[in-house]
């Protein structure tokens, strides 16, 4: 029986970053008992010196990449960042790494997007045997001829917490093989058994235990007596019609595939965007979000922990400002 958790986690949007805001929250965040802040990146602010400055103004919160990317940096350099983080942090920081996708990969950075599943496990693989003291030509990478290089200083920790998000059903079972934790994003609560399954097959192929793997989703959260629903129904019709065919392809698996074409059709046509999130039926809503007054979001929440999630990571709210965010921050906080 796996074990059950009342561990919480925040993580702050992508887009519009307001970096001294997301201090000011993560600080906020360790005194009322937070698990973790999680920091993304896409195309703005790097993300390991962020997370530097995060823990030098924090005291026990963890530190976690939500998510960095696998092609941007080299396997040896992304081992290095984390060492060196994990180092300032005192001990507290979490690796999070994914593909990202070919359009930010090969449009922004300007590597080939090719492999992605072979290059997290490279990135996973060569972080663990530089941690360890191991030299990287033993680390069993498949992408690269690597030299007998060692790091040359001792990381705080030998082993790094890594977490990988991940959606398609080999990335997940790879999980179970070689991480410590999996990030699902808008995978409907009540099926995080099927992802759970995947990750236990991949753990049994490795001799793992797979109650020692983590499942935290990024998890919108919306505490809003009133209008909770309609910004629900905003953010589900720009994930299904602005961010590619992941989305699509997850969610028709599970039983949406009517929902998503309409969705994404009038997401597609600026004509009819707006009319978009009104597609977006009660039942996406409660699959792939909490959204209610702080009291509904709070039991709510407690009550998907019995489904398999272990450490839910909430979205921060996007574009408000500080009394908004701390107001949630608040209004979610673990309790002790």
């Amino acid at each position: 029986m796996r074990r059950m958790s009342g561990r919480t986690g925040l993580v702050a949007f992508w887009k519009g970053y307001d970096r001294k805001l997301y201090v000011r929250a993560a600080q906020l965040a360790d005194e009322l008992g937070y698990d973790s802040f999680w920091v993304p990146e896409a195309w703005g602010y790097e993300i390991f010196t962020l997370l530097t400055e995060m823990a030098l103004a924090t005291k026990q919160i963890k530190l976690g990449t939500g998510i960095v990317n696998v092609f941007s940096r080299s396997p040896g350099l992304i081992a290095m960042s984390a060492a060196t983080v994990d180092e300032i942090s005192g001990g507290r920081f979490i690796l999070g790494i994914g593909p990202s996708g070919k359009k930010v990969i090969e449009g922004f950075h300007g590597r080939k997007f090719d492999k992605p599943l072979t290059q997290v496990r490279d990135v996973i693989r060569v972080t663990r045997t530089l941690l360890a003291g191991g030299k990287l030509s033993d680390a069993g990478a498949e992408l690269a001829d690597y030299r007998p290089f060692t790091l040359e200083m001792k990381p705080a920790r030998a082993q790094i917490p890594i977490y990988v998000a991940a959606l398609k059903p080999k990335a997940i079972e790879s999980i179970g093989e070689l991480a410590d934790g999996w990030i699902p994003t808008f995978w409907p609560y009540e099926r995080i058994k099927d992802g759970r399954a995947l990750i236990e097959a991949g753990a049994k192929k490795a001799g793992r235990d797979p109650a020692a793997i983590t499942t935290a989703p990024f998890t919108t959260v919306l505490p809003l007596a009133e209008g909770g629903a309609t910004m629900a129904r905003r953010i589900i019709s720009f994930y299904i019609g602005g961010m590619g065919d992941y989305y699509v392809e997850l969610l028709s698996g599970f039983g949406f595939a009517d929902d998503c074409k309409r969705i994404a059709e009038l997401y597609q046509d600026k004509a009819t965007r707006s009319q978009a999130a009104a597609a977006v039926s009660d039942t996406m809503i409660e699959a792939l979000t909490i959204a209610g007054d702080p009291a509904h979001c709070t039991a709510e929440l407690k009550r998907r922990r019995s489904f398999g999630i272990d450490l839910p990571i909430l979205n921060l709210p996007t574009d408000m400002p500080w009394e908004m965010v701390e107001m949630f921050i608040r209004a979610m906080a673990p309790q002790r």
